[in-house]
């Protein structure tokens, strides 16, 4: 499975950290973590909760079509290239400041797969939190509700795709 860019760049930083600074980084970026726009602040109850996660966490998932193609440029059969039958994914997560590293994990995710192709969130490997190296820094319990947070935003651009 691939990892986007943006995703890669983030896993790149864990991993070039050593294992005792690894949750330091992940508190930084639970400091991070992108604010909601209006229409969820204060609305949680329009998003959905990620109940397999200890900490009170929200998730809403919007999907937006992708730019249309400059005029003139040719798609893959040489056609003109038209809208894009792969959205963009655009992720708002709710955390509290309480739960830092459920918060970092949220970060990670947000800032590493909103506004990505829909397909290139789908291919993203479900082993995120190994490859960010935290299975020393964090408990079992944690490391699921990280892993659930990811198979949930997949979960829901597969339901919205089929829809």
């Amino acid at each position: 499975m691939s990892v986007p860019a943006k995703l890669q760049e983030i896993i790149d930083d864990f991993q070039a950290v050593p294992d005792a600074e690894k949750l330091e980084l992940l508190l930084e970026f639970s400091e991070e973590l992108p604010g909601l726009p209006p229409r969820y602040e204060g609305h949680q109850d329009e998003m959905e909760q990620v109940v397999e996660c200890q900490t009170p966490l929200f998730l809403a998932l919007e999907l937006e079509p992708a730019p249309e193609a400059p005029a003139g440029t040719a798609g893959a059969e040489g056609h003109d290239a038209g809208p894009s039958p792969d959205p963009l994914v655009r992720l708002f997560v709710s955390a509290p400041p309480e739960a830092p590293t459920t918060r970092g994990f949220a970060s990670v995710l947000s800032q590493g797969l909103d506004g990505l192709p829909a397909s290139e969130v789908l291919a993203v490997p479900e082993d995120l939190a190994g490859r960010l190296g935290l299975q020393k820094s964090l408990t079992p319990l944690r490391l699921r509700g990280m892993s659930a947070l990811l198979a949930r935003i997949k979960r829901n651009i597969t339901s919205r795709l089929a829809a």
